[in-house]
């Protein structure tokens, strides 16, 4: 489901968040789905618990995932499509950024003033 490329210079964790955005955005993951425990998959992939775990806090705000307390983390049922592309595009968007050599500053900057 995940695969680390660890000569990226792209972050563990948004190397986690922006598959796991893709793979439901794309519907490999469905609706409903039941995602690995944080211990799980970070244990699958040879990572420390907070680093998934920090993916799939953003990933939950973003809408995409929900988290049922002892059930698990599921593919969001209430989770809006415009979330989930809000969720794919900011992970483009910081992609080409880092592409580009821009600061994270600079590309918050850009962002304000795009909105504004």
């Amino acid at each position: 489901m995940v695969i680390i490329d660890s000569s990226s210079q792209v972050p563990v964790f948004e190397q986690v968040r922006d598959q796991l955005a893709q793979a439901v955005q794309s519907k490999r993951l469905a609706v409903g789905d039941r995602l690995p425990t944080v211990r799980t998959l970070a244990a699958d992939l040879g990572l420390a618990t907070n680093t998934v775990a920090r993916a799939y806090r953003e990933l939950e705000q973003a809408g995409v995932i929900e988290t049922r307390g002892r059930l698990g983390t599921f593919v969001s049922v209430q989770g809006s499509q415009s979330a989930t592309e809000a969720a794919i595009a900011t992970a483009a968007y910081a992609k080409r950024i880092r592409e580009l050599g821009i600061s994270a500053d600079e590309a918050v900057a850009l962002i304000r003033a795009a909105l504004t």
